[in-house]
């Protein structure tokens, strides 16, 4: 096996890797945000079901949660509710947007509530002083515990293997089979780039929004 062979196949399960990252924060990131809402309502049944179920899930190893996803459902219903790769996002979605909810909800929280009291003074609805007031605030706020979440993500999609997703990982451990090790180790490349990159956006994005430099 060649070098290039060995890229070109690493790369392949890049791809699986990249769309198994980009799925679960397209999903996981609005899915968080309601969760937090659920687990801040002033409507206490609610909140309380809403904070036990993200104690679960923060608990629960998310390899753990990929294999209850895909085997469970078989076991009780005699077939798979999703296919491999839909059981992996649907564990990654769920376990990302509980703890995308813990770090929108303390963002929210940090919000003084002086400001949605001058917001209301001023004739403003409450979606508009969340909208116009308090969002970009929390972003600022959340944006550093938030790039750790999404880096870590990246990492995480190794875990997807667990069921036979061949993603980058995998893809290497498949070389093992001609007895080549060092596919294996040439992964972290590419988890370096991919990491140095997403750690060179959030950068930009925190100057972007480092409104209080003078």
């Amino acid at each position: 096996m060649g070098f290039w062979e060995v890229t070109l196949s690493l790369l392949n399960g890049l791809e699986q890797t990249c769309l198994i990252f980009a799925l679960t924060l397209v999903l996981a990131l609005p899915l968080g945000l309601v969760i937090s809402f659920g687990s801040m309502s002033r409507f206490k049944p609610l909140a309380y079901i809403t904070k036990i179920f993200v104690w679960i899930i923060r608990g629960v190893p998310l390899m753990l949660q990929i294999i209850i996803v895909f085997y469970v459902p078989g076991f009780v219903l005699g077939t798979p509710l999703f296919s491999r790769f839909g059981s992996v996002i649907a564990a990654f979605v769920i376990n990302y947007a509980c703890y995308f909810s813990e770090i929108y909800r303390g963002g929210i929280e940090s919000i003084s509530k002086g400001q949605y009291e001058a917001g209301q003074v001023l004739g403003m609805t409450k979606s508009q002083i969340f909208f116009k007031v308090v969002l970009m605030q929390v972003v600022k706020r959340i944006l550093a515990p938030m790039s750790n979440e999404v880096i870590t993500l990246v990492k995480d999609t190794a875990l997807a293997r667990v069921i036979m997703i061949v993603e980058i990982i995998q893809a290497a451990q498949n070389f093992a089979a001609y007895g080549l090790m060092w596919p294996l180790f040439y992964t972290a490349v590419f988890y370096l780039v991919f990491v140095g990159l997403l750690s060179l956006l959030f950068g930009y994005l925190e100057k972007k929004l480092d409104y209080y430099k003078a």
